[in-house]
This record gives C-alpha cells, sequence and structure tokens, in this order.
C-alpha cells in the first residue's frame, strides 16, 4: 500500500465506498439528524446510537487554506506550491472537508494559481480515483464543467 494514502478503518468504510461511487457520503445522527465528520463508531450527538450515513450534495464553500511549499515530502515536491482547502459543506457548514481546489475535474492539485484561491467560494466536489480502494475527494469552482 502506498504509504501516503489514507488507512480505512470499518466506520470509514461507507465514505470511502461512496467515494468510489462518486458519491460524497457524511456520517448523521439518526437522533438529531446532525451530520458530523470525520466517522466514528458512535455518533457524538448521542453516543449510544450508531451512524447513519447520508448522501450530501458535494457543495460548500472554502472555509481555509494554506499553500505548502518546499522542503515538502518527496512525492509533493514536484507538484508545489499547491493549495490544500478546507471546504465548509452546505448542509452543514460545521462539517469541513480537506482537500485540493482543481482547475478543472481530473487536473492536477497545482493547477490553479494559489493567488486564485478565495475563502468563501462556492465549490463543488469531484473525484479523483488514485488507487482501486480510493477515490480523493477533490472540488472545483461551483460554476466549473
Amino acid at each position: 500500500m502506498n504509504p501516503l494514502l489514507p488507512p480505512i478503518p470499518p466506520e470509514a468504510a461507507p465514505f470511502w465506498e461512496g467515494t468510489l461511487a462518486q458519491e460524497l457520503r457524511i456520517p448523521r445522527c439518526p437522533e438529531s439528524g446532525r451530520l458530523f465528520f470525520p466517522p466514528r463508531v458512535v455518533s457524538p450527538f448521542a453516543p449510544h446510537r450508531e451512524p447513519e450515513w447520508a448522501v450530501v450534495s458535494g457543495r460548500g464553500t472554502i472555509w481555509s487554506f494554506v499553500v505548502p511549499h518546499p522542503p515538502l515530502l518527496p512525492q509533493f515536491s514536484d507538484l508545489a506550491p499547491y493549495n490544500v482547502i478546507a471546504v465548509a459543506l452546505d448542509e452543514e457548514p460545521t462539517v469541513r472537508l480537506v482537500g485540493n481546489l482543481l482547475a478543472r475535474e481530473g487536473g492536477g492539485i497545482g493547477e490553479v494559481d494559489p493567488a486564485a484561491v478565495e475563502i468563501g467560494a462556492p465549490v463543488r466536489v469531484v473525484f479523483d480515483r488514485v488507487s482501486e480502494e480510493i477515490a480523493l475527494p477533490r472540488w472545483v469552482l461551483a460554476g466549473t464543467p
């Protein structure tokens, strides 16, 4: 396994199964209906209850971002500088997912000029299959075809 790919614990399996199916699945508390992330064995809002899973729109806004520069892990040095964004989901802005803003679906993580990344910009999810088991959620501006 590539050491840079995330491990898939059992409680997160529905999330990663969703990304492979091109769906953004987020755990939801069965009592309160609130979404939360990261996935857990039990809901943080009802600790005695196992979470349900909801397919969400995959739309949100850029909540924050950073631009890593070398020195980096060797696998990322040639890609730098690139952006890493935190996206607040439209359905639950306190749920934030981390990924990269791409210029277009299928684009590289270093294709967007870091100066063009704006907090508050609307984005939508796209999925980048990086292995047999993992498709990473990445993001494009909401108006990007």
